[in-house]
């Protein structure tokens, strides 16, 4: 499972539609080491005046790793995170994750980064199997 729902955000889900903050603050705590990561993304490029901020340090744990693929294999929870955040993400591999702008989507950079052979160029033999 990838999110621990409470019991009023299900019953609220339900009876309709659902509070995006109450959302976000499911993965923050259901999904800990993604949604801190992201965040020191954002925080790092509001910050500053770089076109992108990125990880490439592989998470400690494999936990930690299946938080990150869950919340950015999932369209709600990575758009959620992007909005609340205010970035667009870019993923490769099963670590690396880059925050854009959102005017930066499609734009040179984040096309060079989400491009197929930047994918290539990024991988290696201890990556494999990630």
């Amino acid at each position: 499972m990838s999110l621990d729902v409470s019991p009023e955000l299900l019953t609220a889900a339900e009876a309709g539609d659902i509070r995006e903050e109450d959302f976000v603050d499911t993965v923050r705590t259901s999904l800990p080491y993604a949604y801190g990561l992201i965040a020191s993304l954002a925080a790092e490029l509001h910050a500053g005046t770089v076109e992108f901020t990125d990880n490439q340090t592989p998470p400690a744990s494999e936990q930690e790793r299946g938080q990150l693929l869950r919340a950015l294999a999932s369209d709600a929870i990575r758009g959620s995170l992007e909005r609340h955040f205010g970035v667009t993400l870019a993923f490769q591999n099963c670590h690396r994750v880059a925050a854009f702008r959102p005017a930066a989507r499609d734009g040179a950079t984040h096309t060079r980064f989400t491009s197929t052979r930047a994918q290539v160029l990024n991988q290696s033999a201890e990556l494999r199997d990630c």
